[in-house]
C-alpha cells in the first residue's frame, strides 16, 4: 500500500505479533470505515502515535509508561484484556526474601523506567544514598537468566504494575478532519468491550420488593421497569457485570423474584 492510497484514512496501529494481536483483529473486524491497520512491535506504538504518524493505537499500559512518547499520547480506553503484572524476582534458592532485601543490589530488566521507579522509590524509604542505591541495569530479553549468569541479584519481568491493553490516541493533531472518525471508532470500541464485560439480566418480581431488586441489579445508569397484566409484579431488565451474575441471580431469586434470565451481549453502545 503506497502513501496515496493512505490519504484520508485513519491509521490504526496494533501489535504485529504476540498476546494482544489476535484479539485486536477480533475488535476490528467489526469495522466498515476508511481505516487502514498498521501492525508494529507494541513498543513502538506509542511513538508512532506520540508523533502523529498513526491516529490510533492499541498497546500495553506498561509499554506506554516505558515509552519515551507517553506525555504526547492520550489513553483513551482500557480494553479489559492483555492483563499481565510486573514482578519482582529473585533465585528461590537465594538469601535474598524481600524486595527491601533486594534494595542497593543489582536488577535487571526490560522495563527500565518502571524498575528505576519502584526502586527508586523504595531506595528513598529505605534513605540508600549514592553507590548505596539500586543499580537498574537493561536487557532486551532472557532477563530470568541474568541471575543465573550472575549479571543480577534480581530482575524485574512481565508486583510492580498491573497492565492491561488500552487504546490510545496522538495528542499531536495532525489530521482534525479524522476526529469525528475517531470519536466514533473509539464508541465503537467501547461497545465491544462492554459486551464483553456486561450480560442482560431480566426478572419478574413484586412492586413491594422493587426497591430490594433494583439494589441488586442498578444497571450502568437505571434498570428499565415495565408493567405486568398482573398489576403486582413488574418486570425488570438491567446490564450486570458477567463475573457476577451468579451471585446477582442468587440474590434475586432470595428476594423472592422469578424467572431469572441472563442473555449475553454480541455488541452494545454505552
Amino acid at each position: 500500500m503506497n502513501a496515496e492510497s493512505l490519504d484520508g484514512r485513519l491509521l490504526f496501529a496494533i501489535p504485529k505479533k504476540g498476546r494482544l494481536h489476535e484479539k485486536c483483529l477480533e475488535i476490528l473486524a467489526v469495522k466498515n470505515h476508511p481505516i487502514a491497520l498498521v501492525f508494529l512491535p507494541a513498543s513502538d506504538i506509542p511513538s508512532f502515535v506520540g508523533k502523529g504518524n498513526v491516529d490510533l493505537g492499541i498497546t500495553g499500559h506498561d509499554v506506554i509508561l516505558e515509552a519515551e512518547m507517553q506525555d504526547h499520547v492520550t489513553e483513551e480506553l482500557r480494553l479489559g484484556f492483555g492483563k499481565c503484572a510486573l514482578q519482582v524476582q529473585v533465585p528461590e534458592a537465594g538469601d535474598i526474601k524481600t524486595v527491601e532485601q533486594l534494595a542497593g543490589k543489582r536488577v535487571v530488566t526490560s522495563f527500565e523506567v518502571l524498575a528505576g521507579e519502584y526502586f527508586g522509590k523504595l531506595d528513598e524509604q529505605l534513605k540508600l544514598q549514592g553507590s548505596e542505591r539500586t543499580k537498574i541495569e537493561y536487557v532486551g530479553g532472557s532477563v530470568e537468566a541474568a541471575c543465573s549468569l550472575g549479571l543480577a541479584d534480581g530482575i524485574v519481568d512481565l508486583v510492580v504494575l498491573d497492565s492491561e491493553a488500552v487504546l490510545i490516541k496522538s495528542s499531536v493533531q495532525k489530521h482534525p478532519k479524522l476526529e469525528p472518525l475517531i470519536r466514533l471508532i473509539t464508541s465503537r470500541i467501547a461497545g465491544f468491550v462492554a459486551a464483553g464485560r456486561y450480560v442482560v439480566c431480566e426478572y419478574n418480581v413484586r412492586r413491594e420488593q422493587l426497591s430490594v431488586a433494583t439494589a441488586v441489579t442498578p444497571g450502568r445508569r437505571a434498570p428499565t421497569i415495565s408493567p405486568l397484566e398482573d398489576g403486582d409484579w413488574v418486570a425488570v431488565s438491567a446490564m450486570v457485570e458477567k463475573k457476577r451474575t451468579a451471585d446477582v441471580m442468587d440474590r434475586l431469586v432470595a428476594i423472592g423474584a422469578e424467572d431469572v434470565l441472563i442473555f449475553n451481549l454480541d455488541n452494545c453502545r454505552v
